[in-house]
């Protein structure tokens, strides 16, 4: 094992130690290294996909956050042609979210994603997709 430190916002931690608690994690180190593992799983997932994919963009921001907005705007206006259409919904006072619907190569969509995981102001972006023409039915 190696020793690291880290700085965190107050309420991120106290965010984080809450779920900690809720799901019965005896250890902090335990639950961060749970979280780095799953977001190492899911950044493998994203560039282990190939070809044409349709999928949603969820993107949770700080309104607040001097220039987010245009920033976002910025970045969906420079993929339009991938993008089918969004949403924008007010979460709460402080926090929005906008649900872009997604449609091209997947190496557009993952850099288009990556893009908005970048903006200051940004606190959570997830890409959901499959290939394009998969039948996502059981049968």
């Amino acid at each position: 094992m190696i020793r690291i430190s880290m700085s965190l916002p107050k309420k991120l931690l106290s965010d984080f130690d809450n779920v900690l608690k809720d799901r019965n994690y005896q250890s902090r180190s335990k639950g961060i290294r749970d979280a780095l593992k799953d977001y190492i799983v899911r950044y493998q997932w994203m560039n282990a996909m190939e070809g044409d994919r349709v999928g949603v963009i969820t993107v949770i921001y700080d309104h607040y956050y001097t220039g987010v907005m245009e920033d976002l705007a910025e970045v969906q206006h420079e993929y339009r042609e991938q993008i089918n259409a969004s949403m924008h919904v007010h979460m709460t006072k402080e926090y929005c979210m906008e649900v872009i619907v997604v449609n091209g190569s997947v190496n557009t969509i993952r850099e288009l994603t990556e893009k908005m995981m970048r903006l200051k102001g940004v606190d959570h972006v997830r890409l959901t997709s499959t290939a394009s023409g998969e039948s996502l039915d059981s049968d």
